[in-house]
């Protein structure tokens, strides 16, 4: 089990002139405080004008900062939207080579398509062809990384001459692969890719467990069918985090911003009317919480009331939101659940709502000293299992990478002289 945190670099509303540079900065204290304990990542979203549901416009530039402050913790891009209007295949993988050189090889690459209209509709992406995109640009990526010289590509979303980027990355042949995951559907798709599944959604133990299992069994069936030149079988999950020794101080601390999360989400997402500049989700979040059932205490039905379908997602994504904020021996059980379910790495959202810094680093403390060391004496047995159960099957799943045999010897570039 890896254990890693996650920063949308989340800034409700009221904000000060400072509040930004001292989001990034805290953030930042708080990856270099997660290195010294052992923490195996971080990762950094992108997404663009979703006011205080995330200020993190920018991942590359974050994670090049982390690096330069820390020594081991794996920098991670969770996600990187691919298609071409929002960023390019060349410049994805000129910064990405850049970021895994500086860093001393310890990037892991996440991917995805984008899904809110706030960003797809102000780029200029299709709904219905994102899927497309992403697919054609993550293959362009991984050959602009891995060939010298790129034999060009001309497809439906990406036109790319033969080149040479450079530079090229640390890691061989490039680094580990990730898709953004939410669904049944994505996590079927990350495996016959062979990639990583981030599971974005808050699912029980009992819930991965099922995704796990039908995630692996692709990973290990011809359907696997590398996207990249290698093979990065690993699922991992996401939770709302906060660690105390008491329970109702963690609920204190952490319950709120983990609230605000998924209200702000629902926001921009699902059911939100939003003005950019004016709208204030944090207000809107006081106000609506509760008929929302974004409350200390869920309101539960009526004992002789059968909940309806709605009513039962509701609540079953309202605990979800409470089940990584609690006590070490909580969470440990908790830890220990998806390990049995075969999740690779539970990811950390800390940084959420008004969650404050301090709190923050004193719950990063006392995982450490509490809840890291029961899974850290036996990481390297059940890695090594792991190597040895997938051997075969990721032997087999590379002989069908699609290797490309163009030849562009005798292409040649001239300088337009008088230009």
């Amino acid at each position: 089990m890896q254990f890693g945190l996650i920063y949308h670099h989340q800034l409700p509303r009221p904000w000060a002139e400072d509040s930004e540079e001292r989001l990034y900065n805290e953030s930042l204290e708080q990856i270099e405080l997660a290195d010294r304990l052992g923490f195996d990542y971080a990762w950094a979203t992108e997404h663009h004008f979703l006011e205080e549901y995330s200020h993190s416009a920018a991942p590359e530039v974050f994670l090049a900062a982390a690096a330069a402050r820390t020594s081991n913790i794996r920098l991670a891009h969770g996600i990187v939207s691919l298609p071409p209007a929002v960023n390019h295949p060349v410049r994805v993988a000129e910064r990405l080579a850049t970021l895994d050189l500086i860093s001393g090889g310890r990037v892991d690459f996440g991917t995805g398509a984008g899904s809110s209209q706030l960003e797809l509709e102000a780029f200029g992406v299709d709904r219905d062809t994102k899927k497309d995109e992403w697919r054609e640009a993550l293959e362009v990526v991984t050959r602009l990384l891995t060939e010298t010289p790129f034999t060009g590509h001309q497809g439906t979303y990406v036109n790319v001459p033969p080149r040479n980027v450079v530079p090229k990355p640390k890691q061989k042949p490039h680094p580990p692969l990730w898709m953004a995951c939410s669904a049944r559907t994505t996590i079927e798709t990350a495996a016959r890719h062979g990639i990583g599944a981030l599971s974005f959604s808050f699912v029980s133990p009992e819930e991965a467990k099922e995704w796990v299992d039908t995630y692996y069994r692709i990973i290990e069936s011809d359907a696997c069918v590398p996207i990249g030149k290698t093979v990065n079988p690993n699922f991992s999950v996401v939770l709302p985090f906060l660690c105390h020794q008491d329970e109702e101080t963690a609920l204190d601390r952490g319950l709120d911003g983990a609230h605000f999360f998924s209200y702000s989400l629902m926001h921009y997402y699902i059911s939100g009317q939003h003005r950019p500049g004016t709208t204030d989700v944090w207000q809107e979040f006081l106000k609506n919480r509760e008929s929302v059932g974004l409350t200390r205490e869920p309101v539960k039905p009526a004992a002789d009331e059968e909940p309806s379908p709605e009513a039962k997602a509701m609540m079953a994504q309202i605990t979800s939101l409470r089940r990584g904020i609690g006590t070490p021996e909580q969470i440990t059980d908790l830890v220990r659940r998806y390990e049995a379910a075969g999740v690779d790495q539970i990811i950390f959202s800390v940084q959420i709502g008004k969650n404050r810094h301090e709190h923050i680093c004193e719950s990063l403390e006392l995982f450490a000293s509490e809840v890291l060391p029961h899974f850290a004496d036996r990481r390297d047995e059940v890695d090594t299992a792991k190597q040895d159960r997938l051997a075969v099957a990721v032997k087999e799943a590379l002989t069908r990478v699609r290797t490309n045999t163009a030849d562009v010897s005798d292409y040649v570039i001239s300088p337009e002289l008088g230009a």
